[in-house]
This record gives structure tokens, sequence and C-alpha cells, in this order.
């Protein structure tokens, strides 16, 4: 995410250090604890803005579906006035950057948080990816803290989901092309990984696909070094 956005000369602000949501709290029960974390960083952010005036802060961007809708209660056009809460793989669309026409199939996993909110996500990410994806039905049974708080139901949404993933892989490849499953959850991500060694097929963000492209193989370790970044106390 950041790296692209690097690259279009958009200036990126991160929070000073890497921050819960709330949203892991109050969905296991915990509701007093999420508020809790939602308001410290409410507060966090008015430090921001406050500190960080002379910037004009019209996007707050994020890459999980799960954090869009906590950051949804956060107010956060009244903290930057005026700005939108976003996507980046909306963002990105909207600023045309796309993935050029590759040799590959893409079956696409929309997440049960879903964080493109304008339209159809399938229909984005097949705008975004310039290519139809196939959309992969079921839940992947990764579903933040689902997996190892109930093993036994998951088990059982997981083999569901590797059964519907082998039968779309048999109605699209036809063995001309390779298929790349694409998401654009974390915890879906790290759910789908678990079907590499059955289905053959990683999961992958939309925006990595583009960061190779536009940016190559390399663009992880070639954007760390290049970087440049200012630190300002709040």
């Amino acid at each position: 995410t950041v790296a692209l956005l690097y690259h279009q000369g958009v200036k990126v602000v991160l929070p000073p250090s890497y921050l819960c949501c709330g949203y892991p709290q109050t969905a296991s029960g915990d509701e007093t604890k999420g508020t809790a974390i939602s308001t410290d960083n409410r507060v966090l952010f008015h430090r921001m803005a406050n500190t960080l005036n002379y910037l004009d802060i019209k996007h707050v961007l994020t890459s999980c579906g799960t954090c869009i809708d906590q950051l949804l209660t956060y107010e956060l056009g009244d903290i930057f006035k005026d700005s939108t809460l976003t996507d980046i793989h909306e963002y990105l669309l909207e600023h045309n950057v796309t993935l050029s026409s590759t040799n590959e199939q893409y079956l696409y996993h929309a997440p049960c948080h879903g964080p493109i909110k304008s339209d159809d996500s399938a229909k984005v990410i097949s705008q975004l990816i310039n290519n139809d994806v196939v959309s992969n039905d079921r839940c992947c049974g990764e579903a933040g803290t689902f997996a190892v708080a109930r093993t036994d139901i998951a088990k059982q949404v997981k083999f569901k989901k590797e059964a519907e993933i082998k039968k779309d892989l048999t109605l699209i490849n036809n063995g001309k092309k390779p298929v790349r499953m694409l998401t654009t959850c974390p915890a879906c991500r790290q759910g789908l990984s678990r079907y590499k060694s059955s289905t053959g097929i990683q999961p992958i963000y939309p925006i990595e696909l583009i960061a190779e492209q536009k940016l190559g193989k390399n663009w992880k370790k070639e954007f760390i070094n290049s970087v440049a970044i200012e630190k300002v106390l709040l």
C-alpha cells in the first residue's frame, strides 16, 4: 500500500505505531476494551491532525476490510476535515493505477468484511486488474480468531471452501493459463494460504500484483532502501 502511494508521489502519514482498530476485542465480546482502544486511537488521530495541520489530509486509507468497518465509527471526517475513508484498491482505481493485462486467470475470494464499499467488489477488482475474475464462494474458515477459537467448526468450513476452490479451478483452468487467487483481507489471505498444498495456488493481494508489475519483482526491498522517512513528535 505505502509503496504504491509513494510511487504515485503521495505524501503518506503513518501513526506512531502499529495500532489495533479495536474490532477484534469488540467482536470477541469485550466491548469495553474495544471502545477504550477506539477512543485512544481517536485521541491520537486528533493529535496527529493538530500537529500536522500544515498538511491537507483528504484520504484515510486502509487495506483491511475488518479495520475499515471499525474505522467507520471513528468519525474521521471530523478529525481530518472532510477526509474520506477508502480502501486502497478503490483509491488506486480512482487514480487509474491498474494492472496491465497478463497471461493469467483469477479467482476472487470476497472477504466477509469487504473493504470495498462503492460497488460490487468483484466488479471493482475486475476493473483494477483489467481482467474478469471468477468469484469463489464460501468463507475461507479463518475469520480472525474463529480458526483457533472453534477449530471444530472451522475445519468443516475449510473442507467446503477447499471443495469450492477445486471446483472453480476445474471450470476455468484449461491448462494454458496460470491461475491466481485474489483477496482483499489479510486474515483471508492467511486462511486461503492453508489450501496451497491441496490446490496449488497461493493467495495474493491485487495491489501486490500491481506493485510487482509497476515497481519490479524486488519492489519491497528496493522501496525500503529508497524511501525517505521523516519522524514527527506528537
